[in-house]
């Protein structure tokens, strides 16, 4: 694997990884404190049809996907603000309808064969230079937003009804982090796939949550253990000729297994 890393693009997959990994970490930290995972997962799902609105129109990928996510993440507020006691059903919907529409418009782009495994399962080997940029700048975005409002994040995410009492706009900031777990979801794409990107939104940060003390130290150790779980999956992507998100979130369940075994023991 040394010699592999003066090649692009093993240079380019580690970069990304470590990318998507800690913006996973900081936003699954979010998601978990709010208790968002299923909404999160129906994001995931939904955005397949952002793909085949991109393919058949032919815009980039990261684009169509980012800005179809999006416009789902925004409908997803709506309905949990307004409609809570729905919001599995619609959840459901989105989940089913987006990835439809998505099938359907790669059928119908014309001599276009679609490698499904790549968007469903993730390919890092294949991020192009292109594709760092997308995914450097939403990580700078989320840096910026979290440093700005950390302390409205805190509070929603613990207490909604007394960061409500205090003046806090609970409805923007959690349309805000829907937004944001959205974009995070777009530029996982690449790495572990729309299945299985909400293995690398909770699994490090089950493990984080249980030896932080605080959200920010969740956010930076959970960026850390994805990070460690992403680069080992993609050593052996690499070395085994395997598919990448696949191994990547089959490290993530070995070392949680190991790690509730561990602490269960320990507690």
């Amino acid at each position: 694997m040394i010699e592999a890393l003066s090649y692009e693009f093993i240079q380019n997959a580690i970069i990304a990884g470590l990318l998507v990994s800690f913006t996973a970490g900081i936003i699954g930290s979010l998601i978990v404190a709010n208790r968002m995972v299923f909404l999160a997962g129906g994001i995931a799902h939904a955005a397949y049809g952002g793909i085949g609105i991109a393919i058949f129109t032919g815009i980039p990928i990261f684009l169509g996907t980012s800005v179809f996510a999006v416009i789902v993440a925004l409908f997803m507020a709506f309905v949990t603000i307004n409609q809570r006691e729905k919001i599995d059903v619609f959840i459901g919907l989105i989940w089913a309808v987006g990835m439809a529409i998505g099938i359907i418009l790669i059928d119908l782009t014309p001599g276009y064969n679609v490698d499904l495994m790549s968007y469903l399962f993730g390919s890092i080997l294949a991020v192009q230079r292109s594709d760092l940029y997308f995914m450097g700048g939403l990580f700078g975005v989320i840096i910026l937003v979290l440093t700005f409002w950390y302390r409205s994040f805190l509070a929603v995410s613990y207490d909604s009804e007394y960061a409500r009492l205090s003046g806090v706009n609970v409805a923007f900031f959690y349309t805000l982090l829907l937004i944001l777990s959205a974009l995070t979801v777009v530029i996982a794409i690449k790495v572990v796939g729309l299945i299985l990107v909400i293995a690398l939104l909770t699994i490090p940060i089950y493990i984080a949550q249980n030896i932080s003390s605080s959200l920010s130290s969740m956010m930076i150790t959970s960026g850390f253990i994805a990070s460690f779980f992403t680069l080992t999956g993609l050593w052996l992507s690499y070395t085994f000729n395997l598919t990448s998100g696949a191994c990547i979130i089959l490290v993530s369940a070995a070392w949680l297994i190991l790690f509730i075994l561990f602490w269960g023991t320990k507690k």
